[in-house]
């Protein structure tokens, strides 16, 4: 999942999120290599402890290393540049849809508590966790806290990402994720891959444990549909492409194609398509 923050929500997760700690300027020095990243974990340090960043978050930064298989993943993203059909066939979609429909079948209470709760239909969250980790088969193999550091370092998308390492040391203080928490190759987190500052936004205890935990199959189902609920999703409307609800899916994932995927399989996990 990647959708893009505003510039504002950046200063939100260090004011309304992060403890109503002062918003830090992001000025840290990024770099295209692992040169600079000493460097910059110095630079960026100084500014997490201005946004109130505990001792575990500082620790946390300083044991980062330079991410060379994140920075390899985040040049060669060439699926998305795919047909929606050849993406559909590479991505597994027959099969999601298969196993979709099974899934809501053997696990209708839960599913009909979601949407109670947020009016997101089954169909569009087992679409999502289909396609973001296989039903959580593979959540990922990387570091979340080396990943997210190695993406707000690397200049090609700093801007971006910085806000969620930020967030990332602000999980780590609150013993949400730990230094050595895994996840996948950008730091997404869970079941349906939520990057650290959307953990913050819109994470749900949907078991009540008193814990958000991406890897709890149900935090991970009700956090993804607060998600959508939070980025416009209304009960009852459509959700392809050109109507009211395709824009939540919008917020999801940036990539057209992926879009699209996710909103036709859910529609033939239901029947409609």
């Amino acid at each position: 999942m990647h959708p893009r923050l505003s510039r504002a929500l950046r200063n939100a997760l260090v004011t309304s999120l992060m403890l109503g700690a002062p918003a830090a300027a992001m000025a840290a020095t990024c770099g295209n290599d692992a040169s600079g990243f000493a460097r910059w974990q110095q630079e960026f340090a100084a500014e997490a402890a201005a946004a109130d960043v505990g001792p575990a978050g500082l620790q946390a930064l300083a044991g980062t290393t330079y991410a060379t298989r994140t920075i390899a993943a985040d040049r060669d993203q060439r699926s998305f540049s795919y047909s929606l059909e050849e993406f559909m066939r590479i991505r597994g979609a027959a099969t999601i849809v298969q196993q979709g429909r099974r899934r809501i079948a053997e696990n209708a209470e839960f599913y009909g508590s979601l949407e109670r709760a947020f009016g997101v239909p089954p169909a569009v969250l087992v679409a999502i966790h289909g396609m973001e980790t296989g039903f959580g088969n593979f959540m990922g193999n990387a570091n979340v806290v080396s990943a997210i550091a190695t993406l707000a370092y690397d200049c090609r998308r700093s801007d971006f990402f910085s806000e969620h390492a930020l967030a990332a040391l602000i999980l780590v203080d609150r013993g949400a994720i730990s230094p050595n928490t895994i996840g996948a190759m950008h730091g997404e987190l869970g079941h349906t891959q939520f990057l650290p500052g959307n953990v913050l936004r819109y994470g749900v205890d949907g078991n009540g444990d008193g814990r958000i935990d991406l890897n709890n199959l149900t935090d991970a189902m009700a956090s993804t549909a607060n998600f959508l609920r939070q980025n416009g999703w209304r009960p009852g409307r459509g959700y392809q492409e050109g109507q009211r609800n395709f824009r939540a899916i919008q917020a999801w994932n940036a990539a057209p194609v992926y879009q699209r995927a996710i909103a036709i399989m859910a529609g033939q996990i239901e029947g409609q398509l």
